[in-house]
């Protein structure tokens, strides 16, 4: 599974004009699933997001994780993680899982992370969705269980 990590001070996201996730303190992930991707990919994802210390210390340091800042996670599937507009400039997608697989994987991820005990906001599998976000610091990452 693939990831792009954004830590926020806001985010949410919006379908037909429906806030269906918002949090502060954060991180928004945009995931997405690899046609090759299983359960463990989706556990290995969830785990990494939740240790990463990519949150100030009272030093200014990038050295705490979510669960010290009581920061939330919202949740976001994006297929398009996985577009490759090498040989074309129309994007390919062939490499994304099949609608039903992305969409297991994207709940069982989502499932994961809070059994890890990490606050959970999400947005919904497969339609078009508005996000917003105040991304703190800039700080973006990109995770890759492959």
């Amino acid at each position: 599974m693939r990831a792009v990590v954004q830590r926020v001070s806001r985010a949410k996201v919006t379908v037909d004009s429906q806030i269906t996730g918002q949090i502060e303190t954060g991180l928004l992930v945009l995931v997405a699933a690899h046609k090759e991707d299983t359960e463990q990919d989706a556990r290995w994802l969830a785990d990494r997001i939740k240790g990463l210390r990519i949150f100030n210390d009272s030093e200014g340091k990038m050295n705490l994780a979510l669960d010290q800042v009581n920061g939330q996670v919202l949740a976001v599937s994006q297929f398009t993680l996985y577009g490759d507009a090498n040989k074309s400039r129309r994007p390919s997608f062939t490499q994304s899982a099949p609608y039903e697989e992305g969409k297991r994987l994207y709940e069982a991820f989502l499932a994961e992370l809070r059994t890890l005990g990490i606050s959970v906001e999400a947005g919904v599998f497969g339609v078009h969705m508005e996000v917003e976000l105040t991304n703190d610091g800039p700080v973006t990452l990109i995770l890759d269980s492959k």
